[in-house]
């Protein structure tokens, strides 16, 4: 049973890997167990952990015969092959009576919407990135009770939204966190075939990186490897902030730790009920601090960290915590190759084709008015104007705006919104909307609060950002009238076939250009100014004043935006170009350059060539033969990998 204060409910959530874990949690000063089954979790990456249908009906009715709750973790993203066994397994959770489920895949929610399930209780997860006001109230359309919230909230705009919409709110208070904003890192799935939003995240924000920036090396270690969370001496301010549930991460953590972790906070939130003014915040600080698995942060809960997020002991690197072994090294981008060419034409050429009619459009993301411009002087069909505009670049001025539309002709513009969008975004999109919305052609969103707020005046194409990975979600999507998605970088080859094929709306693919594989709050060229340079040596592929973070590997930059944002792209380019001639689905409406690194002369040679593949797509090998790379070469991306179908 929850504890309560002044009326408010308090729960600590506490995590178990498997069955005999949980044997020694559900017993702990906990008020309720969070663990996954054996598919459909975010923690994927280890054997001899999750449960099975047997353990999760087992742990259920000892949950309930001590007065607890229990939520069960399907929370990865869904390919179109997992639709019927999700199905089947929302089904028997209902059946068997747990209290919730922590979901991130939007596609959840319409299966339940589908199936009339509704016995158990929807909490959105940490990986659904909830940051916004709008987009807590969807969440609440469809039946979410409670928000994980994003780990880049402060406690104030915690209890703020908390305020507004009367939804149950978790935040996680100790465990392992990310320097990346949540559901925001792709590099696993680039590397590897293996998805961080799928459970099997390889850890790369935790590689030994050296950092580059003009024309200098500087001595840093690991610059992404971010502290473990710590809140144990924030406890009041957590229950002032209205949050309902603390959540301690740890699911891959030996039964011992976390039963001494989830014991210590339960007495502590305890100690607080009885008696708030005398409330020791540090009674057992040293103990915990003793038995940490990394050091501790605050992270975003009161400001934006500084270069005290960021962790220096082993444990912190990309090491196991039990073992010591090295989790993951810096590996190099796949390469192009001809194999990779044929594979991907193979899958394609084996999958339904139709006969398309109408040749696929072109679009284009530019960075600034003059690649805007060039694109309109080549017949680009489509542009992307957007509000993260990587420095030093600034956003178009209305007459440059007016200019491109004086000139646009049957060129589309888009305006493209900030990935993450807080209240003050929203009020500066909406005025300029309100001043300027009637001469764009519509909105390229990432979030579901943009599509909430926006949907309903404009078109609106998702951005791969939005994580729509099935079927389900685009029907999701579709009914809050979106028009059209980008597929997601994160798609294998004989996923991307099955999700084209399934898909009840129209299509854009991102073709060519270096990808955003990290999104990021933390600020990388806030902070390297408190490190020494050790040797002088330019960036190989991008301008001296780009930041850049370096293995023995390759070299990845990091541009930063007008909000401050950070984003580290692929060293290498990716590049569909010599398999464009077996892209001809009849949804697949439009293709993408992702131009906001390019030069002016760098992004105009590779439109002509792709206006010239689409043009006559029997000509697609012969250009790729042509076409130099300006990076570290080029690259499929997780295209370059096929999912394991049993």
């Amino acid at each position: 049973m929850s504890k309560l204060f002044n009326g408010k409910k308090i729960e600590l959530l506490a995590p178990a890997g498997n069955m005999e874990i949980f044997k020694s949690i559900v017993t702990a000063n906990c008020d309720a167990i969070y663990f996954g089954g054996k598919n459909l979790n975010m923690r994927m990456i280890r054997k001899g952990f999750n449960f099975s249908n047997d353990e999760i009906r087992e742990a259920t009715l000892m949950t309930h015969n001590l007065d607890k709750k229990v939520y069960v973790t399907v929370n990865n993203l869904l390919n179109d092959y997992e639709i019927d066994e999700a199905i089947e397994y929302l089904h028997f959770l209902e059946d068997i009576q747990v209290d919730g489920i922590i979901v991130q895949d939007l596609g959840v929610l319409q299966i339940c919407k589908e199936e009339n399930i509704s016995d158990f209780e929807i909490h959105s997860s940490v990986m659904m990135n909830v940051h916004n006001l709008e987009f807590i109230k969807t969440l609440k359309d469809f039946g979410v009770s409670r928000v994980v919230l994003s780990r880049e909230m402060d406690l104030k705009t915690a209890k703020l939204l908390q305020t507004q919409t009367n939804i149950e709110t978790e935040y996680f208070v100790h465990g392992d966190i990310c320097a990346v904003n949540d559901a925001n890192c792709y590099y696993s799935s680039l590397l590897w075939g293996n998805s961080s939003n799928r459970g099997r995240c390889f850890k790369p924000c935790r590689w030994p990186y050296l950092i580059k920036k003009d024309g200098s090396i500087f001595s840093t270690k690991y610059p992404l490897a971010a502290k473990d969370m710590y809140m144990y001496e924030h406890i009041p301010e957590l229950i002032e902030a209205n949050v309902t549930s603390f959540k301690i991460e740890g699911r891959m953590r030996d039964a011992d730790f976390i039963v001494d972790l989830v014991n210590t906070y339960g007495e502590a939130i305890d100690r607080y009920i009885a008696n708030p003014l005398s409330f020791n915040r540090t009674k057992h600080s040293k103990h915990l601090f003793n038995n940490r698995k990394r050091d501790f942060t605050t992270a975003y809960a009161f400001s934006k960290p500084d270069l005290g997020f960021i962790n220096t002991r082993y444990e912190g690197t990309g090491k196991f915590y039990s073992t010591g072994k090295v989790f993951s090294t810096p590996i190099e981008e796949p390469e192009l190759t001809n194999e990779v060419i044929s594979k991907i034409e193979d899958e394609l050429d084996n999958d339904h084709v139709s006969q398309v009619i109408k040749k696929p459009d072109l679009s284009v993301k530019v960075n600034n008015f003059s690649q805007a411009k060039l694109c309109i002087e080549l017949g680009v069909n489509r542009i992307y104007l957007p509000c993260e505009v990587f420095m030093p670049d600034k956003f178009i001025t209305t007459d440059e705006l007016q200019e491109l539309v004086a000139i646009k002709g049957s060129t589309q513009l888009y305006l493209d919104l900030p990935q993450m969008m807080d209240d003050l975004q929203f009020d500066m999109i909406d005025q300029y909307l309100d001043k300027h919305g009637d001469i764009l052609d519509g909105l390229l969103v990432s979030n579901l609060g943009a599509v909430k707020k926006y949907g309903h005046k404009y078109k609106i194409i998702t951005d791969y950002n939005a994580n729509i990975y099935n079927s389900k979600a685009i029907d999701f999507y579709k009914s809050l009238g979106v028009n059209e998605h980008t597929i997601s970088i994160e798609t294998k080859i004989n996923e991307l076939t099955k999700f084209i094929r399934l898909s009840n709306n129209p299509l854009e693919l991102i073709v060519h250009g270096p990808l955003r594989v990290m999104y990021l709050d933390y600020n990388l060229y806030e902070n390297i100014s408190v490190f020494d340079t050790f040797k002088q040596e330019n960036n190989k592929y991008v301008d001296n004043d780009v930041l850049v973070l370096k293995t023995d590997k390759g070299e990845n930059p990091v541009y930063i935006d007008n909000n401050q944002r950070n984003h580290l792209f692929t060293s290498k380019e990716f590049c569909l170009l010599p398999n464009i001639a077996s892209l001809n689905f009849d949804n697949l409406i439009c293709f993408r350059i992702e131009g906001q690194t390019y030069s002016i002369d760098e992004l105009k040679d590779i439109i002509m060539i792709y206006q010239s593949a689409i043009d006559d797509p029997s000509k697609c090998k012969d250009l790729y033969s042509n076409i130099e790379s300006s990076r570290a070469g080029f690259t499929a991306g997780a295209l370059s990998y096929k999912l394991n179908i049993e």
